[in-house]
């Protein structure tokens, strides 16, 4: 007879928080950062608040465990399903920092409102609001309501005191709601716990495939598994935050390994943060670049040893093994960012598309592989990553277009070749160039992919700042900038342009705050006019440096600003926001084909 898999028992919120302030409760290598939004947690304790059910939490009663902060387990509790939950409880009842996505320290802060029974996100103005408690917290690490009660009706005088402490000895009695534990029984193994957390999962919030590859190998000893989860897990938290480098070296026994020397590195990492990865890109590069696949539930049934032989495991394993040293190395990475840092994509926010990322990536250590020569693998590298952006190849169907995309590294006719395919077919002269590429123009975003490459264009042709006559754009980006309006808003009010055109990026350009205050709110033609007249005397306004005609045209050129042709271009909006648009596209086209 088989023994029991698992026993049910009622848990209060108090007895949990205890086993959090007394560290009886720990949380495995399997389990997934805490993602849950500050709104989530918020949501979450509204429902405690109204008596609402909660779920279940399950935890493994099991010593010599692998943690999440690489020791072994010796305590009573092994939290094996539930983090989310637990963790929004510790930070928003206790007032304590955990540990988000991101490797950073953060706490969750929630208000409440006791006449309105209502909860929200901490806000600044909650704290000098009266009628807000802006930390329950304090509710919760007070061990008396009068107090509060008393204090909070002194402050809002016209509350209902009756009302008020029903309120607030409500919120203290989610110390006595209960929450149901399943307890996993001692004697399964790692395994098949991972099995029943995985299991679990496909449900609620799911597991993505990224989680599921992360807890099979969290639970394979057998094959340096444990080891290479640690890998991804300690490596994506040094390019977070380096300065964890310490922290990390009280795993003492991971310490001696090949994986935490492959790593070493990244405790004196200055990262630009153009490519910050978390563990779902790791594993996505190793498996689309060892395995020539792109869908990850390939790589999840490789893994799991009761669909497949073990030989297929081990092999999985070994592939694994060999792509996450491969990504982690330390010339590999860095070459990788000195790439894109050539594209002049100059901070993470103009690298937004992080499946284009990856999959440059991967295109670097395919041809790594192949010992391809380093300066083609450079220029194939960065015309793949920007026309992946520009035509937003991974914006459907990405698992199938890594498929694609891998294959094509690897074809016969090699990467180059699969390139200039793709470039024939996506980037016509008549299809992108002087049709698709306007419409993506024809925005208001400036946190878009287009303007970001528009924006590189000009540091990659070393342009000026607009109407700068020393300050690059470059330098103006990585510092004190503004965006321009060529238009300024309160003209185009006043001649009645459409609102939903004010913020064209066409009508954008970069430039110094001092010029972009003295222009404020003068008529384009008017301050243009001034300008020519000004460069001509040598004597420009508006803070202007530049200080002849040609140079002006030349800046106002280099911005893709239409001035020549047509005087009457600064009187008539949209026919400008029309013609910059196209000089701006061909901007782009021309940097991409220079890269």
């Amino acid at each position: 007879m088989k023994s029991q898999l698992y026993s049910l028992r009622p848990f209060t919120i108090e007895d949990l928080l205890a086993k959090l302030r007394t560290d009886e409760i720990a949380i495995p290598a399997i389990q997934r950062p805490f993602v849950w939004k500050d709104s989530r947690v918020c949501a979450f304790i509204d429902s405690l608040f109204r008596g609402y059910p909660v779920g279940y939490i399950i935890t493994w009663p099991k010593s010599g465990v692998s943690l999440k902060d690489g020791s072994q387990s010796t305590r009573e509790f092994v939290l094996i399903d539930g983090q989310q939950r637990t963790m929004a409880l510790w930070t928003a009842l206790q007032g304590k920092s955990i540990l988000d996505e991101k490797y950073r320290k953060k706490k969750i802060c929630i208000s409440f409102h006791p006449v309105k029974g209502k909860f929200e996100v901490f806000k600044k103005t909650f704290e000098n609001d009266s009628e807000w408690i802006s930390d329950i917290s304090i509710v919760f690490n007070s061990n008396t309501s009068f107090g509060l009660i008393n204090d909070y009706c002194e402050k809002n005088q016209e509350a209902d005191k009756d009302k008020v402490a029903e309120s607030i000895e409500r919120l203290q009695g989610i110390r006595s709601n209960l929450l149901g534990v399943i307890e996993l029984g001692e004697h399964l193994d790692l395994k098949t716990v991972a099995e029943i957390f995985a299991r679990i999962n496909q449900k609620g919030v799911a597991l993505s495939s990224s989680d599921f590859i992360m807890s099979k190998m969290a639970a394979s000893e057998q094959y340096n598994g444990h080891l290479l989860h640690k890998s991804v897990d300690y490596f994506c938290h040094l390019v977070n935050v380096p300065q964890a480098y310490k922290e990390l070296t009280k795993d003492t026994t991971f310490v001696q390994t090949e994986y935490f020397g492959g790593m070493k590195w990244l405790r004196n990492w200055k990262n630009k943060k153009l490519y910050i990865p978390d563990y779902k890109d790791v594993i996505r590069v190793v498996f689309t670049m060892k395995f020539e696949r792109g869908d990850l539930k390939d790589l999840v049934h490789r893994l799991s040893e009761n669909t497949v032989s073990e030989k297929t495991v081990k092999e999985s394993f070994r592939k694994l093994d060999e792509g996450i040293m491969s990504y982690m190395n330390e010339t590999n990475f860095k070459r990788f960012i000195m790439i894109l840092d050539s594209i002049e994509f100059i901070n993470s926010s103009m690298t937004t598309a992080k499946n284009a990322v990856n999959c440059a990536y991967i295109l670097y250590l395919t041809l790594r592989a192949k010992k391809a020569d380093p300066n083609q693998i450079e220029k194939l590298v960065r015309r793949w990553f920007v026309m992946t952006v520009l035509i937003g190849r991974y914006s459907r169907a990405p698992q199938a277009t890594f498929g694609e995309d891998i294959r094509g590294f690897n074809s016969e006719q090699g990467a180059a070749a699969y390139l200039k395919r793709i470039e024939q077919t996506e980037l016509s002269e008549e299809g992108f160039w002087k049709v698709e590429i306007l419409d993506k123009l024809n925005t208001s975003t400036t946190k878009g992919v287009y303007f970001n490459m528009f924006l590189a264009s000009l540091v990659s042709s070393n342009t000026n700042g607009f109407l700068s006559s020393d300050l690059k754009v470059y330098n103006l980006l990585d510092g004190q900038k503004d965006f321009h309006h060529i238009f300024p808003k309160k003209h185009l009010e006043r001649i009645g342009a459409e609102k939903s055109l004010h913020n064209q990026l066409a009508n954008l350009a970069v430039t110094e705050k001092q010029i972009n205050i003295a222009i404020g709110d003068t008529a384009p033609a008017i301050y243009f006019s001034e300008l020519k007249v000004g460069c001509k005397d040598g004597i420009p306004p508006y803070n202007v440096g530049i200080d002849s005609i040609d140079e002006l045209h030349a800046n106002l050129n280099s911005h893709c600003i239409p001035h020549t042709n047509d005087p009457t271009i600064f009187e008539n909006y949209e026919e400008f926001l029309d013609q910059r648009k196209k000089l701006m596209a061909e901007k782009i086209k021309k940097y991409y084909y220079g890269l």
